[in-house]
């Protein structure tokens, strides 16, 4: 898979939130794990990743997505744990989550976070009306 500057991931992309401070933090920290094993990283605020996705753009930052180069789009938990699977010390994870009930605790778990990811720092930039339902916080950092 190669996008329009050229850049190629022989096995796919993992696109993420760039607004998201936790979520560029651990991109920029499994850059190197992840692209020695082919894959490269994307915003999922990229146009290129909307039109590639085909998602309405109230569903686009939702969750973080895996696109395979076989064409398979994995998102959330689901995407993580398609990566796990790729990667020794994490497979551990992907193994995990075949015991009964324990995918159902990573999707619960993963749904809390990325509901609640613009909060997780108790600062955000952006309003994200419907992504963090606790409250509302504006581009100051005030609460309402």
């Amino acid at each position: 898979m190669t996008d329009s500057k050229g850049k190629h991931a022989t096995r796919g992309w993992v696109f993420f939130d760039r607004d998201c401070s936790v979520c560029t933090s651990l991109a920029l920290r499994f850059r190197r794990t992840l692209e020695t094993r082919g894959f490269g990283l994307a915003a999922l605020q990229d146009p290129r990743v909307q039109a590639l996705l085909a998602l309405p753009p109230e569903d686009l930052l939702r969750e973080m997505r895996v696109a395979t180069a076989d064409g398979k789009i994995y998102g959330g938990s689901e995407a993580i744990l398609n990566l796990a699977a790729q990667i020794w010390w994490a497979w551990p994870l992907y193994a995990a989550a075949k015991l009964p009930g324990v995918s159902r605790i990573l999707d619960a778990g993963y749904r809390r976070f990325a509901g609640h990811r613009p909060c997780a720092s108790g600062s955000c930039s952006t309003v994200r009306k419907g992504i963090c339902s606790d409250v509302l916080i504006h581009s100051k950092g005030d609460r309402q």
